[in-house]
């Protein structure tokens, strides 16, 4: 922020994109629909964002308190 400021931020914001090397700085916003697709992405390619999410103790005891249980997996 300190090297681009007005640049890359706007009063509601990060702008969607910038190119330090072209000297290019569009002052648009992504949409709010759009902003957590790149996540969605990396979460069907590895769900780790799922397994971050399942390790939190937070989220264990309160699928616990709702019923609940781990499922088991056949052979």
């Amino acid at each position: 922020m300190r090297i681009w400021g007005h640049q890359i931020w706007g009063p509601y914001g990060f702008y969607d994109a910038f190119s330090e090397e072209y000297q290019w700085y569009p002052q648009r916003y992504l949409a709010i629909d759009q902003g957590p697709i790149a996540i969605m992405i990396e979460n069907h390619r590895s769900a780790l964002l799922w397994e971050l999410f399942m390790q939190n103790s937070d989220v264990q005891s309160g699928l616990k308190r709702l019923g609940f249980a781990t499922p088991h997996l056949r052979d």
